[in-house]
């Protein structure tokens, strides 16, 4: 009876197979204190989303940790679906806000890398591989791609227009945003020379 009971795979990783939730047990939550997403959101007007998600990138802290997390060269879109996400969780807007606040919180990370000066941002993994991504080099002419008889321009960098952010949101990107860049950058490099 003494006998020592063999490891299992769960044993071995550290994880208790049965210590989790019950299949239902979410339903038997109250209804008086309803999840942040089960309730009805903040925001419901697209343009009133994105400037939400342009001052809170925009604060001075959260844009400094921003300029350096683009500098390392994380993602762009995977740091959009993180601040979307965060977004969704605490119930400022629904999935299909969130999912069309998508293009124009790419621009805005690709506007805070331009005047943060960070020319090798990672648009999305995989960006390197992708032929359909790449920018051609300057010595390469064009081509007539789709057989109209006019050679097409090639590819340049995405930078915010009207058709994906508003026109209000849009002066802010090119006005308020610089300044606010570069006060971030200007007080990481005092803090490094002290």
């Amino acid at each position: 009876m003494a006998e020592k009971l063999k490891q299992n795979q769960f044993d071995e990783v550290g994880v208790n197979p049965f210590n989790a939730p019950i299949p239902g047990e979410s339903l038997t939550a109250s209804p008086d204190t309803p999840k942040a997403w089960e309730r009805p959101p903040e925001l419901t007007d697209q343009e009133e989303a994105m400037e939400a998600v342009y001052m809170e990138l925009t604060e001075q802290d959260t844009l400094r940790k921003l300029v350096t997390i683009i500098g390392e060269g994380v993602a762009l879109d995977e740091l959009a679906q993180v601040i979307l996400y965060k977004g969704y969780t605490e119930g400022k807007f629904n999935p299909d806000m969130m999912l069309n606040l998508a293009e124009p919180t790419i621009y805005l990370l690709i506007a805070i890398a331009d005047y943060a000066e960070i020319k090798d941002y990672v648009l999305y993994d995989g960006e390197e591989d992708d032929p359909d991504g790449q920018i051609p080099d300057d010595d390469i002419s064009p081509i007539d791609m789709d057989g109209d008889g006019i050679e097409d321009e090639p590819k340049t960098k995405a930078e915010p227009n009207d058709k994906s952010v508003s026109s209000s949101l849009l002066s802010k990107i090119k006005t308020e945003l610089p300044s606010k860049v570069e006060e971030v950058i200007d007080t990481e490099i005092t803090e490094e020379l002290e």
